[in-house]
């Protein structure tokens, strides 16, 4: 399976443990991301670091983990950008990167909690409950705790 990943379920993984990081972990799934989206994490490291409660090095070594799992795609190879902003500027145009990515490689969907990408029906959107559904998975505490 293949998910476009919405920053925002990297960012809540990087500060709580919780089944989303499990999922993201999960063998069964490649994750797919723009490549500003480790940007935007790197500009926001320091306040995920906060709110995780996790040292630098944990956090440093948790974000090398879940990028194992996770495809980063340059800006140069997503397509579709005017079809993406057809679908999604009206509602967000700042998630039409996503819609065009979706729409650029093979992939079952967009896992995201944001409903806006639930008011449209081009690209399959999976929240984490689906995902837990479909895996057969239950949460199990990662060996990354959120103690400094």
């Amino acid at each position: 399976m293949r998910l476009v990943l919405d920053t925002n379920i990297l960012i809540a993984s990087l500060i709580k443990d919780s089944v989303t990081r499990e999922i993201l972990t999960h063998p069964e799934i490649e994750y797919l991301v723009p490549e500003f989206a480790l940007q935007e994490i790197e500009a926001n490291k320091d306040e995920i670091i906060q709110k995780s409660r996790l040292s630098k090095e944990r956090f440093q070594l948790l974000l090398a983990e879940l990028k194992n799992n996770i495809l980063i795609v340059p800006e140069t190879d997503i397509g579709h950008r005017k079809e993406a902003e057809l679908i999604i500027s009206a509602i967000d145009p700042e998630d039409s990167i996503f819609i065009a990515l979706a729409l650029s490689i093979r992939n079952d969907g967009i896992w995201s909690e944001d409903k806006h990408f639930e008011k449209q029906n081009i690209i399959k959107v999976w929240k984490t409950k689906d995902l837990v559904k479909h895996l057969g998975i239950t949460h199990r505490p990662s060996t990354y705790s959120n103690q400094q």
